[in-house]
């Protein structure tokens, strides 16, 4: 079969590798509309600048994705849409469905064990502070561990990887605050664990005035 001759290596080759992969990469993503989504950015920066800067960070995450070894699921927050930057060649797309983000996150986690993937992970779409790399890093990390976390600066996660479903890791946390990753570590005690590298995620002004790739979005800024 293929995988006999390595040298062929061309695009519908890895195409179908990335198909049969055992790895699911869960992508959740807010539809980018302005006026909505990173308001706590948009609170200093403005609607239009946290606007630019979301669609910037969704940029950068379908760079370090798209050839990332592995099935790509993006779960949109509110409407799929089928002709925009997630090439559909290259990633599933889907609806979140709960009605908080531990619901939606669980819902699927499971569809993704349900479809027999044995390795998943899912991140946001607005870590600029993120790299293919990473991600593959990560996935080696369930080789040997049942659970893999990215702690995040802020006292969340940016990444959280599993190779059994933790129905507990999805409940009694107060989402989007400073105790989800202390609660899920908690969770986890008993449990295999990788931690990645602690990295920032983008909430506030504070988060990006210092990085230059931001620099072109904030020339407005007067602090």
């Amino acid at each position: 079969m293929l995988q006999n001759n390595k040298a062929v290596r061309d695009e519908k080759v890895i195409d179908f590798t990335l198909a049969n992969s055992n790895n699911l990469l869960l992508i959740f993503t807010r539809n980018p509309e302005l006026g909505k989504g990173k308001r706590r950015l948009a609170a200093t920066v403005g609607d239009q600048a946290a606007f630019d800067i979301y669609k910037f960070l969704l940029d950068h995450t379908v760079a370090i994705t798209k050839n990332l070894y592995a099935e790509k699921e993006v779960y949109y927050s509110e409407e799929i849409w089928e002709n925009d930057i997630w090439d559909n060649q290259k990633f599933g797309k889907k609806l979140q469905v709960g009605k908080d983000l531990g619901i939606r996150m669980a819902n699927a986690f499971q569809e993704g064990f349900k479809n027999e993937y044995q390795k998943i992970i899912i991140i946001g779409s607005d870590m600029l502070d993120l790299s293919q790399e990473d991600l593959e890093e990560a996935f080696k990390a369930l080789e040997k561990n049942d659970f893999v976390v990215g702690p995040a600066e802020d006292g969340g996660y940016y990444l959280l990887g599993m190779k059994k479903f933790l129905p507990a890791l999805f409940k009694n946390k107060t989402w989007g605050t400073e105790t989800v990753l202390k609660d899920t570590l908690a969770d986890l005690k008993n449990e295999t664990t990788t931690l990645l590298e602690t990295r920032n995620d983008v909430d506030y002004y504070e988060d990006i005035k210092d990085n230059d790739a931001f620099a072109p979005f904030l020339k407005h800024i007067k602090l």
